[in-house]
C-alpha cells in the first residue's frame, strides 16, 4: 500500500509573506461558518479589515445568519485571494482558520478597531454605529496558503500576525 504523502510544502519567508499579503490587501473576504440550525457549512461575504498586528477585523449584523453562526460557534474560516485573468484557480488564494471574538463596545480597542475598519471601508461610516453591528477580530488558528500550481502550503496562525 502506498504512503500518504503530506501535500504542503514546507512553509518559508516567501510563503509567509505571500500569506499575509494576501489577507492584509483584501478588503473582502469569503467567510465559511457552521449553521447551528442544520449543522451545513454557510459561505458568505464580508467586509474585512486587519489591525496593526495583521488580525482580520470584520464588522457584521446581528440579522445576518453568519452573525448568529459565530454567535453558537466561534470556529470560522476565511477565503481570500483575487482571481485574475485567465484561470482563476491560476492565482494565489488562501483559507484562513480563525477564532472570532467579539469587541466589546465599549472598550478602548473597539474604538481603535472602528477607527482601522473605517480608514479601510469609509461607507461603513453610514451603519457602523448601530446598534445591531459589531465587528469581531478573527484570530488566526492556521491557514492553507495555494500559491499557485505545485505550492501548497499549510502555515500556523502565530506566522500570519505580527509578534508584540
Amino acid at each position: 500500500m502506498a504512503e500518504n504523502k503530506d501535500p504542503f510544502l514546507k512553509a518559508d519567508a516567501e510563503a509567509i509573506t505571500l500569506a499575509k499579503t494576501l489577507l492584509r490587501d483584501a478588503s473582502y473576504a469569503a467567510i465559511a461558518v457552521n449553521e447551528p440550525e442544520t449543522g451545513f457549512p454557510l459561505a458568505s461575504r464580508v467586509l474585512l479589515a486587519t489591525d496593526s498586528d495583521g488580525t482580520p477585523i470584520i464588522l457584521v449584523s446581528a440579522l445576518a445568519s453568519h452573525t448568529r453562526a459565530i454567535e453558537r460557534d466561534q470556529r470560522v474560516s476565511l477565503l481570500t485571494g483575487e482571481p485574475g485573468k485567465g484561470d482563476p484557480l491560476a492565482h494565489a488564494r488562501m483559507t484562513t482558520r480563525c477564532i472570532a471574538g467579539r469587541v466589546p463596545r465599549d472598550s478602548a480597542a473597539h474604538q481603535a478597531l472602528r477607527a482601522t475598519f473605517l480608514a479601510r471601508h469609509p461607507k461603513a461610516r453610514l451603519y457602523i454605529d448601530f446598534p445591531d453591528f459589531s465587528l469581531f477580530r478573527l484570530t488566526p488558528v492556521s491557514a492553507d496558503l495555494n500559491g499557485g500550481f505545485g505550492r501548497a502550503y499549510r502555515i500556523d496562525g502565530q506566522s500570519l500576525v505580527d509578534q508584540a
